[in-house]
């Protein structure tokens, strides 16, 4: 099943309020848009699907890298507002290939489909600009398939290669780009895409082998297919449960003993205790105890425990910001007082 991330282009200029496809070009292209996003997410559910414009003032990202069928439908209406202009292929591309650059999951090819029914004007006409496209984003790993109908159909004479058909033979590396012409007809678009090989793959492998498809009988075969795979999950079906269970499995049978326990020769009750402790926690008593320890806090309990009838206070251990600064103040005391006898020697000689 393939993994991939795919944007589709969408053609939003004035050609397409024109009525040669049933019931009008923009229409049908609608169509086809829903029928790719299905057969995409149908092929692996980890797939994602983004839509956008390159007519109007400007090509626009409408949704990017979504499973949710109500997202596509709602850029569509957005863009159906919005038929006017002319298209620009080259900027179109350009800008879907850094969508698909900030994709969330990079183990997904990259896939641009076009949707082509007005004439090439500009750059777009210019093959020599379009080749030169077409090897930057084979450099990419960018897969690039291009739906020509209308007035997108180039005509040619002889051997003279279209732009397009250049385009996407400059673009393909292992015959993974594709062009389909559709003329007009009583044929609807969806219907001659589904048949294309741009979809052809797709469909297939969501079709189990039993019925002529390239798809994994395992499903059908119960838990005795399930066995085949290394840690019992199809990765194809499900990568994150696979992936946690492999890592969990990794984890559990490579990595060494998290927790160390200190051991005690004396076998008192406090030892004892302590035996069952992590060190981080034996190092908090220690420190405890450490402070408890100091004269200075001593003096200062007892000072407390005089002052106030509850004994609450001797349970009370400070950190250790809090002895240095007393045993700072300590020691400036210690400073004045002989500072003062200082004074004192000096006077009475």
């Amino acid at each position: 099943m393939p993994l991939e991330a795919t944007m589709m282009i969408i053609d939003n200029s004035e050609y397409m309020r024109n009525g040669d496809y049933q019931p009008t070009r923009w229409e049908t292209q609608k169509d086809a848009v829903n029928v790719v996003f299905q057969t995409k997410i149908d092929a692996n559910p980890e797939n994602t699907v983004g839509i956008m414009t390159m007519a109007g003032k400007g090509p626009e990202v409408l949704v990017t890298h979504s499973k949710d069928l109500g997202q596509i439908l709602q850029g569509l209406h957005k863009a159906s507002s919005n038929i006017s202009g002319q298209i620009d292929i080259p900027t179109a591309i350009a800008i879907a290939q850094l969508a698909l650059k900030h994709r969330e999951n990079k183990n997904l090819r990259q896939r641009i489909i076009v949707f082509v029914a007005s004439p090439l004007e500009g750059q777009a006409a210019d093959e020599k600009a379009m080749v030169k496209l077409a090897k930057k984003l084979k450099k990419n790993n960018v897969a690039v398939d291009v739906v020509s109908y209308g007035d997108g159909i180039e005509e040619t004479t002889g051997e003279e290669k279209s732009v397009l058909r250049a385009f996407v033979d400059s673009a393909s590396s292992g015959d993974n780009s594709h062009l389909v012409s559709i003329p007009p007809g009583t044929r609807l678009l969806s219907d001659a895409l589904i048949s294309s090989p741009i979809l052809s793959d797709d469909r297939s492998s969501s079709i189990p082998a039993e019925f002529g498809g390239s798809g994994d009988a395992a499903g059908a075969s119960g838990s005795g297919g399930a066995n085949q795979f290394e840690f019992g999950v199809d990765p194809s079906l499900d990568p994150e449960l696979a992936l946690v269970r492999t890592n969990f499995l990794l984890d559990s049978l490579s990595a060494p003993s998290t927790f160390k326990f200190r051991h005690y020769k004396c076998r008192c009750k406090k030892h004892k205790r302590e035996r069952r402790q992590k060190p981080q926690q034996l190092r908090r008593i220690r420190l405890k105890r450490q402070y408890m320890r100091h004269p200075l806090l001593q003096q200062r309990l007892q000072n407390q425990r005089t002052t106030t009838k509850s004994d609450s206070f001797s349970k009370l251990w400070l950190c250790r910001k809090r002895v240095m600064m007393l045993r700072w103040r300590v020691g400036m005391n210690l400073m004045r007082t002989r500072t003062r006898k200082q004074q004192l020697q000096e006077r009475l000689r």
